[in-house]
C-alpha cells in the first residue's frame, strides 16, 4: 500500500457478509470495520445515543439478520452501508464513518481527521 500512514486492521478474509466484525484502535478511540454486500465499511465504536460501544459481544455488531448494526443498550438499528440510525433514540443520526481501504487481501485505515 503506498500511504505511509495507512494502519493495518486485519486480512480481508476477516470479515464476511454480515459477520463479526473487528475491532481496532485510533489513538484512545474505538474502532471497528464490518463487511455489508462484499463492501468494507469502517466506523468510530461509539452509539450516538450515549456514547458506549455498540458490539455486544466482542466484534458482533449485527443483529440476527446481519442487515443491520445494533447497539447492545437500547437496540438502535444504523444501516451498515452509511451509519444512519434508523430505529431507536438516535433516530436521524449517524455513526461517525472513518476511510477505510481492502487492498491486496488486506484492511486498512487510512487516517482522517476525527469530528468532534
Amino acid at each position: 500500500m503506498a500511504d505511509t500512514a495507512a494502519q493495518l486492521i486485519c486480512d480481508a478474509d476477516a470479515l464476511q457478509n454480515g459477520g463479526r466484525g473487528v475491532r481496532f484502535s485510533i489513538g484512545e478511540e474505538a474502532a471497528f470495520v464490518i463487511r455489508h454486500d462484499g463492501v468494507v465499511y469502517g466506523y468510530l465504536n461509539r452509539c450516538r445515543h450515549v456514547p458506549i460501544e455498540l458490539d455486544w459481544q466482542d466484534g458482533r455488531f449485527f443483529d440476527s439478520s446481519g442487515d443491520y448494526l445494533v447497539c447492545s443498550m437500547h437496540g438502535a438499528l444504523y444501516l451498515p452501508h452509511n451509519g444512519y440510525c434508523i430505529a431507536g433514540p438516535c433516530g436521524g443520526q449517524a455513526l461517525q464513518a472513518l476511510t477505510v481501504a481492502e487492498r491486496d487481501g488486506r484492511i486498512y485505515y487510512l487516517p482522517q481527521p476525527l469530528a468532534r
